[in-house]
């Protein structure tokens, strides 16, 4: 316990020095965070290491990042960007897989070991670009939800294809009743989730409004968060999904203000700060000086398969260029959802240990880029957070009064 206690101060005096620097330099505060775990944990002094207790912490801050993020998500716009997400997390998938799953060929990967890594590299974890988005005030904004749509669609496609990976390395087939019964879980769950978010949820937050308890409302929308998060979990997807939806569920109440207002500040205080912390102190040094080519170049196509076929996928769905390059490079977060899929390849025995820290450290540095990427791509785009109109019909930015004389941009997004 003593040990807990020193290393959570450690933490939480490292990141707010961290989160100084990165304001100063113009930097997304995450970045500075997950350089405090790689530079005190196993990659460079060595000093912490992930404990039980940090990893416990760490997930409540997946948990309650993700909360907060559908709590400041427009429920009305996830509707209307549904289709365009799902484009978007398919093409968000096709490409790592296909080309990080090629490229591991030519490396002298085995197929199923190879097709792994595609599926590894696979997974968005969108916890980090809600970090910044929410850091930007672009939650609501139509990329900013069609990004959390897609990460959610992109969740799902995931489990699917880990489900697929695991019955051939065991089986050496595909267990088609296993797959059915996991997508009848998740079908199950989102049917639930719809009940909460509409009838449930909005019920409950009255209740407490009703009651007056004592920080009533702050420990409803803690219970409807956890309660979620553990029934996603139960149907295969991760805990972030199911406080995602939690987040939107209270965001469909009168009380999503007050609930913000009073848990935003306990998670970026303690538990988001642990879990950004965490994916640097998973980092560890590569020693085999073969492997950096390897690493390198598996970093680069890290980031351009999302940012490549996420983007492509935002084209398809209507988006301008610019807004599409934002999507894309808000999908290059790969953070928890690799790191677990990667730990399930390693306990198969799919990826040998020599080849499980590489993976793990390549995950780590594409990570570490891709907040960089969002706010520099979240620049290029005009008027991004005035999002108007109906999906398919056109919506028009515009600046000031006198901007919009010389300059107005216009977009169609077919969302439907």
């Amino acid at each position: 316990m003593t040990t807990f206690i020193i290393s959570l101060c450690a933490i939480l005096m490292l990141t707010t020095v961290s989160g100084l620097i990165c304001r100063k330099v113009q930097l997304p505060e995450v970045i500075g965070q997950i350089l405090v775990g790689i530079l005190v944990g196993p990659a460079l002094l060595n000093v912490l290491h992930m404990s039980d207790s940090l990893s416990l912490f760490s997930d409540l801050g997946i948990i309650i990042l993700m909360f907060l993020g559908g709590v400041g998500c427009d429920l009305q716009l996830l509707k209307k960007y549904s289709k365009a997400a799902i484009i978007i997390a398919c093409m968000g998938v096709v490409f790592p897989v296909a080309v990080m799953g090629g490229v591991s060929l030519l490396f002298g990967f085995k197929p199923i070991p190879a097709a792994f890594i595609g599926v590894v590299f696979s997974a968005t974890s969108v916890s980090i670009s809600v970090a910044v988005l929410k850091e930007a005030g672009l939650l609501d904004s139509k990329e900013g939800v069609s990004i959390l749509g897609a990460a959610v669609a992109d969740d799902v496609i995931g489990v699917i294809l880990l489900s697929v990976m695991c019955t051939l390395v065991n089986t050496g087939s595909v267990d088609v009743a296993g797959l059915g019964m996991i997508l009848l879980k998740q079908v199950l769950f989102f049917v639930a989730a719809a009940v909460v978010v509409v009838w449930v949820a909005p019920a409950l937050m009255t209740l407490a409004g009703v009651l007056k308890a004592p920080s009533g409302i702050a420990v409803m929308a803690i219970i409807i968060c956890l309660a979620m998060a553990w029934a996603s979990n139960l149907a295969g997807l991760s805990y972030a999904v199911g406080a995602f939806f939690a987040g939107i569920a209270v965001s469909n109440s009168d009380y999503a203000e007050e609930a913000d207002r009073y848990i935003e500040p306990v998670g970026d205080t303690l538990f988001v700060p642990v879990f950004f912390v965490g994916i640097g102190l998973q980092t560890t040094g590569v020693d085999d000086p073969k492997m950096i080519v390897f690493i390198v170049i598996m970093t680069i196509l890290g980031v351009i398969t999302k940012i490549v076929g996420c983007g492509l996928g935002g084209r398809m769905a209507g988006f301008g260029g610019a807004s599409a390059l934002m999507i894309g490079a808000g999908m290059v977060p790969r953070g928890e959802m690799a790191l677990i899929t990667a730990q399930i390849g390693f306990n198969e025995h799919v990826l040998g240990s020599e080849y499980y820290s590489t993976i793990i450290f390549i995950i780590s540095l594409v990570t570490l880029v891709a907040p960089l990427l969002l706010k520099l791509t979240i620049r290029r785009v005009p008027g991004v957070g005035a999002v108007d109109g109906v999906a398919g019909e056109t919506v028009a930015t515009v600046g000031t009064t006198e901007a919009s004389e010389t300059s107005e941009t216009s977009e169609t997004v077919s969302a439907e």
